[in-house]
């Protein structure tokens, strides 16, 4: 059903407030004389504003920054040309050290509030370089009738429109500086208007182009595609209408798979371009670090990875632990980790594909046994499903990975309050600078 807003008038369109707090998107919050709240793009804690209305609601409105007219000492230079357009970002004016701030404070506020929780210890944040860490991403292809131009971008905020994006400051920048080139490639093929989008996918060693298209591609533009990879070193991939399969067109090698390294596991995971990966590379090896560490694994451990996908915690736990059983919903994620497991010669792991958001009346195997620890990293989701079955696997730790903090903090009030651990440590992962995204690691313990 489509949302009803009120009329806005012309005394909506020139206001002055300050604001007083900040949303979890990013937006400067304030209270109106006739004390409705109202939620302000563009504005930060402390901040004196003009702006106009966009958007009146029943209990609340939203609104756009006309002027600052009194600076927060926490506001910073945007690094990006398209920020306050594109929907990419939502906190390139605010402070890197402000947004980490905000982010351990939401962090523990939900915590608090949806599970009735405080950890024992909140521990530094893991972070890293602000720009070009994304090493995943899908940009849209629109071709815009009154310009009689092609756009290439992310959508636009609260829009279904692209934003026309000449560098993205937050992909790696391998691609991020490319993408006029890329523009220039869908505009020149002969079914650029049944192109609706491109898939980013980078590995260690190159990046993957997956060329989405509606209808079938003719020789010519199969070379064009070819030629493009070649002089900027991308993979090339197609994905055609279902039923067709994805596959590669350039290089034309024996593997369709990239590829990331762990070198301080000695663990190399291969993947497809359109499978989950963690799309920061430089935090990934971090965090895989301070779940191994807080986890505390010994030689005589039996682990339990749920939703482990290709094995990116599975693994790297096996070179320490006696046995590690990873579980994903996904068949095809599950063989992957197994061909993973069987890359890095490692002989003490199983996988097994299982449905983490129903719990069978026949239970699996795996659901009946024990483990001395558990690691899990949830979809946005969370683990509601899972978290009964933990007193009957009478894990002595568990760490939670979580990119969404409510669910974080819903489950962590289960454990806590209904099955005996303890919240011991909590602690925010800065996985995309930049954007209103949570990522967490929290440590249970009996």
């Amino acid at each position: 059903m489509k949302k009803a807003y009120k009329q806005l008038t012309s005394s909506d369109s020139d206001l002055s407030t300050t604001i007083t707090g900040l949303s979890h998107d990013g937006r400067g919050i304030a209270t109106l004389k006739d004390g409705k709240t109202t939620f302000i793009r563009g504005a930060l804690p402390g901040e004196s504003v003009r702006f106009k209305l966009t958007r009146k609601h029943t209990k609340y409105n939203e609104g756009e920054v006309i002027e600052i007219l009194s600076a927060s000492a926490d506001r910073a230079t945007p690094p990006c040309e398209h920020f306050g357009t594109c929907g990419g970002c939502s906190l390139q004016h605010l402070s890197m050290t402000a947004q980490i701030k905000q982010k351990e404070k939401t962090l523990q506020e939900q915590l608090k509030h949806f599970g009735k929780v405080e950890p024992d210890e909140v521990v530094p944040p893991l972070f890293g370089s602000p720009l070009n860490y994304r090493r995943k991403a899908r940009l849209g292809v629109l071709f815009h009738r009154n310009t009689q131009s092609f756009q290439v971008g992310f959508r636009e905020k609260d829009s279904n429109r692209l934003t026309n994006l000449n560098r993205c400051e937050i992909l790696d920048a391998r691609v991020g500086n490319q993408i006029p080139a890329i523009k220039n490639l869908v505009e020149s093929l002969s079914q650029s208007l049944n192109i609706p989008q491109v898939e980013i996918a980078a590995s260690d060693e190159t990046v993957a182009l997956v060329i989405r298209h509606l209808t079938a591609l003719t020789d010519d533009d199969i070379k064009k595609l070819t030629a493009f990879g070649a002089a900027h070193h991308f993979h090339i991939y197609l994905q055609p209408s279902p039923p067709a399969r994805v596959h590669k067109i350039w290089p034309l090698d024996d593997t369709e798979l990239l590829s990331y390294s762990l070198k301080e596991h000695d663990i190399c995971l291969q993947f497809h371009p359109l499978d989950f990966t963690q799309i920061n590379s430089e935090i990934n090896p971090r965090m895989i670090q301070q779940a191994l560490d807080w986890l505390d694994l010994q030689k005589t451990d039996t682990v339990l990875d749920l939703f482990c996908g290709l094995g990116n915690f599975t693994l790297p736990i096996a070179r320490y632990a006696e046995h590690v059983v990873g579980i994903e919903g996904s068949d095809d994620m599950v063989k992957r980790a197994q061909k993973n497991a069987e890359l890095n010669q490692l002989t003490n792991t199983e996988f097994h594909t299982s449905n983490l958001v129903i719990v069978p009346r026949a239970q699996p195997t795996w659901m009946k046994k024990s483990y001395d620890k558990i690691l899990l990293d949830p979809p946005r989701s969370g683990a509601k499903e899972m978290i009964d079955l933990f007193p009957k696997f009478a894990a002595k730790k568990i760490v939670y990975v979580s990119c969404n903090p409510a669910t974080l903090a819903r489950d962590a009030g289960e454990l806590v309050h209904k099955h005996g651990y303890k919240l011991k440590k909590v602690g925010v992962i800065n996985m995309f600078p930049h954007t209103s995204h949570i990522e967490a690691i929290a440590l249970f313990s009996r």
